[in-house]
């Protein structure tokens, strides 16, 4: 447990009201919170994250990404149902070859906003 220092804490005990109640006015509904809560908690698995920043390149079938990260076809298709599962990618199939994207722009932009921050 990190021990708060005293230029992590207000010096005095002082609440501004209207600051206050403009930030609890911008609060999200509690559904929203728990939605996307648990959106980046999929995306924050780092064999996930490197899926979606190989899939933010193109559309891959699951055997090109399970070449591109290094891990077994099984492997991928188990992250990538998840994914799937939490509405963060889509698919098609073309005859027996699974294509996976990034479902809308929405996830192109956390990712790409995700890892230029690290970058930084």
């Amino acid at each position: 447990m990190r021990i708060l220092s005293q230029e992590d804490v207000c010096e005095v005990n002082c609440v501004h009201p209207d600051a206050a109640a403009a930030a609890r006015a911008a609060l999200p509904e509690d559904g929203c919170v728990e939605q996307a809560t648990a959106f980046l908690k999929l995306v924050g698995d780092p064999t996930r994250l490197r899926l979606l920043s190989a899939l933010n390149t193109c559309e891959l079938c699951v055997c090109d990404l399970a070449a591109v990260v290094g891990l077994s076809e099984s492997a991928v298709s188990h992250q990538l149902r998840l994914l799937r599962a939490g509405r963060v990618v889509a698919f098609r199939k073309v005859g027996r070859v699974a294509y996976y994207r990034l479902l809308d722009h929405h996830v192109t932009v956390l990712i790409e906003s995700a890892l230029e921050h690290a970058a930084e």
